[in-house]
């Protein structure tokens, strides 16, 4: 098992930025992939970011040279910088460890207000 705790989200206007981290516990060592996703109200859950413990990144294209996912393994935590928010980003952002059969955060809203 591996449990993820998200923090960070909140309220921010159009331009702003947040940072969020997701710190893993328990069996991490078999975590390879890690990752934010984001559902907005009446919408799915969708790919924000991925990185590999090897470091290899995915970007949805809609974040693209705006987000920055990064890692330390040492931490065990995976960070997201969020710059230039715009309001269609406002969601709540999910932290995932392997992909959508995997582990899953308790979620953090961001709110971004025009």
């Amino acid at each position: 098992q591996v449990q993820l705790v998200e923090s960070g989200g909140g309220l921010v206007q159009a331009g702003g930025s947040l940072r969020l981290s997701c710190a893993a516990s328990g069996s991490i060592y078999s975590t390879n992939t890690m990752g934010w996703y984001r559902q907005a109200p009446g919408k799915q859950r969708g790919l924000v970011a991925t990185m590999t413990r090897g470091g290899r990144t995915n970007y949805a294209d809609s974040v693209k040279g705006r987000f920055t996912i990064s890692r330390d393994n040492t931490k065990n935590t995976v960070y997201l910088q969020m710059d230039s928010l715009k309001p269609e980003d406002t969601a709540v952002y999910y932290c995932n460890a392997d992909g959508f059969m995997g582990y899953w955060g308790q979620g953090t809203q961001v709110t971004v207000s025009s």
